[in-house]
């Protein structure tokens, strides 16, 4: 048998824990724990619990967004954000989780899921000075 992927796993917690409540999702969680044990994936678990994490966020819409910026924003601005970033990704809730970076001059870089959107002044001067050369 091939090696069982850590999203395999956690996709297989979800679909198997989904719904249940009580006793069933009690049983069903200590099968997912003795799994892990005779597999020896233990040392796993925390990427597993992040990939299940991950499942359930995309499940119910909700959408957790790292924004890094030089400095502190402004509630409308996150609110902004929040909401662009709803409309784009179609999700039902977006969750901003703020970061302050000093290197960064200016701008913001929204981290969702394995996508970059680099807003900062850095990268805006990178793209600047490649769109010029480019047409010297």
């Amino acid at each position: 048998m091939g090696n069982i992927s850590n999203n395999d796993i956690a996709q297989a917690i979800y679909l198997n824990s989904k719904d249940k409540t009580g006793h069933e999702l009690s049983l069903s969680l200590k099968n997912v724990v003795n799994f892990l044990h005779r597999r020896r994936l233990f040392n796993k678990s925390k990427d597993i619990l992040l990939k299940l994490n991950k499942i359930i966020n995309k499940d119910k819409g909700i959408l957790i967004v790292i924004v890094k910026s030089s400095e502190k924003l402004h509630g409308k601005e996150k609110e902004e954000i929040g909401h662009l970033l709803k409309k784009r990704y179609h999700a039902h809730e977006v969750l901003l989780e703020e970061h302050i970076d000093e290197k960064l001059l200016g701008g913001i870089r929204i981290e969702i899921n394995d996508e970059i959107i680099d807003l900062t002044l850095k990268n805006r001067i990178y793209k600047l000075q490649e769109y010029l050369t480019r047409k010297a």
